[in-house]
């Protein structure tokens, strides 16, 4: 598929982008997504400057990013050790036979 040209509003600013078509739905809802933390870090804290509410999310996103890789990184490892167990039956189930 092609590249289109959207605008985005992310913190009462447009962002002019292009972007391949299919990715439009996920960079839409990307920008929602921060919309909405924005405004749930503003009323919460009673923030008024756009930068240091941008800063705030970007912390709150990457943290989460960052978990996100640690777990996926766990579970490869416990999926690692487990079929590193299984071959380890398979390898001794066979030798004996």
């Amino acid at each position: 598929m092609g590249e289109i040209s959207i605008k985005i509003n992310i913190a009462d600013r447009v962002y002019p982008l292009k972007i391949n078509m299919e990715e439009e739905e996920v960079v839409r809802r990307a920008a929602k997504l921060i919309n909405d933390r924005i405004k749930e870090l503003q009323d919460k804290y009673a923030v008024k400057d756009k930068q240091d509410l941008l800063s705030m999310c970007v912390l709150h996103y990457a943290t989460l990013s960052l978990n996100a890789e640690k777990k996926a990184s766990h579970v490869d490892t416990d999926v690692a050790e487990k079929v590193n167990e299984l071959d380890s039956i398979l390898n001794d189930f066979f030798n004996k036979a």
